[in-house]
Order: structure tokens, then sequence, then C-alpha cells
């Protein structure tokens, strides 16, 4: 039963400027969301999705997969995250790679710890 973890990732954060990498006690905060996800032992694959290179390159340094770039469509203000979960699985899908469960993870979410997942699950 192949599980995957999508954590939305976008640069254009209007309130709080590059959000998703702002440092949080000393390291970017999607750190903590990719660790977990990783600890957990619970996925088959990490990614995150994103529209920025930034990004893409600390979540591969951190060990997160970052198959392609977000389209324009999902990385405007009025995107959801809905339609940017539909959009990786449709990427997906065209690639031959089918998942039977699929977990959301906010980037923004440095509390959450492995435990949690897995109870969640």
């Amino acid at each position: 039963m192949p599980r995957l973890a999508i954590i939305p990732a976008r640069g254009g954060s209007k309130r709080i400027l590059r959000k998703n990498i702002k440092l949080f006690h000393g390291k970017p905060i999607i750190t903590y969301s990719i660790a977990a996800a990783i600890k957990s032992g619970l996925f088959d694959e990490v990614m995150v999705s994103t529209d920025d290179v930034e990004i893409k390159n600390i979540s591969l340094e951190l060990g997160a997969k970052v198959p392609f770039l977000r389209s324009e469509n999902t990385s405007n203000d009025t995107a959801t995250t809905l339609e940017v979960i539909k959009e990786v699985l449709e990427s997906y899908r065209k690639e031959g790679k089918l998942f039977d469960e699929v977990c959301c993870i906010y980037p923004t979410a440095p509390l959450m710890k492995s435990s949690h997942l897995t109870a969640g699950l």
C-alpha cells in the first residue's frame, strides 16, 4: 500500500515573506515537517510541492523529493491545497506512480512530531 506525503510550500507568501524557509530555532521552518515525515517511516515518498527553486534546493538537502515544480495555476494566491494535491497526484499518475494513501503536511508545523503522524494514521 504505497503512501505519499505532500508538503505544499510555495514561494510567494504574502503576509510573511518567504515563510516556508524562514529560520525557526536556527533552521528553515520546513525542516521540521520534512524531518517528521521521513522519521515516521510511514511514507514511501516524502515530496515538496513548490514553485520556488530555493525551497526546492533546501527540501532536497533535507531528503525530500521535488520531482517537478508547481504550475502557475497552483502557485497563485487563490490556489487551494486540494488543487495542489490534485496536481501532484496527476503528475505522478502520468509517470505511472500511484499511491493508495496521501497525507498533506503543512510546512509551517514545527511542533509536529513523527509520533503525531503515526497516531493520525
